[in-house]
């Protein structure tokens, strides 16, 4: 949620986190945290109630993390701590994503920031959902430490926007009951190894730097179509706090489709 804030100039409304500063990728509230003009109130699971108490916190915003720990909630409320569930990540529209922040401009009175800021993300969108489709293949995962690959299922929010960029998911009729599907490295090489594009996801793993690093990985990297003609990627660390800017990633894999390798924001590619 705190991107909305951010793209609103209104991360002052905000005055206690739920993460350390350095855990924020958003820029103004990394500052805020320094600067003392907000608070670490304590984990989602574990708040500093007395903290929220003294601040006179009006209303705690929280993700649906919350819902492992309904005794969480249930204290808020009996602190007359009115708690809102954002649950902007079970958009399966990528662009439903980043249309909550009209909610946000009505919690902050900045309706028409928020209408200004959904709609220039609009004119990405736009601009290439238009155009005919590359059908040019694209895997998106990362390798956890167990050596297992984390993949997207067929219907979730980044396959559409890999579509909407004019591309193709390397895996449409993946289906289980998450969005993210874990899998073994023998099973992802038999699906991904063709696929023309192959992005690494840095938001949920440690940032590849190099090819020679997602190779080392597992030797089987090298044998994958996109390796060998260079075409791997990796996301920016920051991109799951980013919502708010859903057009522009959807652009960058756009870009990435067609060959415009430098004006790419969320989206860097590996050597």
């Amino acid at each position: 949620a705190m991107c909305q804030f951010d793209s609103l100039g209104a991360v002052d409304h905000v005055l206690l986190s739920g993460l350390e500063a350095d855990e924020w990728y958003v820029d103004s509230a990394k500052a805020a945290l320094q600067a003392g003009t907000m608070l670490y109130a304590g984990k989602y699971s574990a708040p500093d109630y007395e903290l929220l108490i003294r601040k006179q916190c009006c209303l705690a915003i929280e993700s649906t993390m919350i819902l492992h720990t309904p005794e969480v909630q249930k204290k808020l409320e009996e602190l007359d701590i009115p708690v809102m569930i954002e649950r902007s990540s079970y958009e399966t529209e990528p662009m439903g994503r980043a249309e909550w922040v009209k909610l946000y401009g009505v919690l902050t009175g900045r309706e028409a920031q928020a209408e200004a800021s959904f709609a220039e993300q609009e004119q990405y969108v736009a601009a290439v959902s238009t155009l005919a489709n590359t059908e040019k293949t694209v895997a998106f995962f990362s390798v956890n430490a167990n050596g297992q690959v984390s993949v997207r299922r067929g219907d979730d929010y980044l396959p559409r926007m890999i579509e909407i960029a004019g591309g193709r998911y390397i895996f449409p009729n993946l289906t289980g009951s998450s969005n993210t599907i874990t899998m073994g490295m023998e099973d992802f090489y038999a699906g991904a190894k063709d696929a023309d594009y192959i992005i690494y996801n840095a938001t949920i793993a440690e940032p590849l730097t190099s090819v020679a690093e997602l190779v080392a990985k597992s030797p089987l990297f090298a044998d994958f179509k996109a390796v060998q003609e260079g075409h791997v990627w990796t996301t920016d660390k920051s991109m799951y706090q980013s919502s708010n800017v859903t057009g522009t990633i959807i652009n960058d894999i756009h870009l990435m489709l067609t060959g415009d390798t430098d004006q790419a924001v969320y989206l860097k590619k590996l050597n």
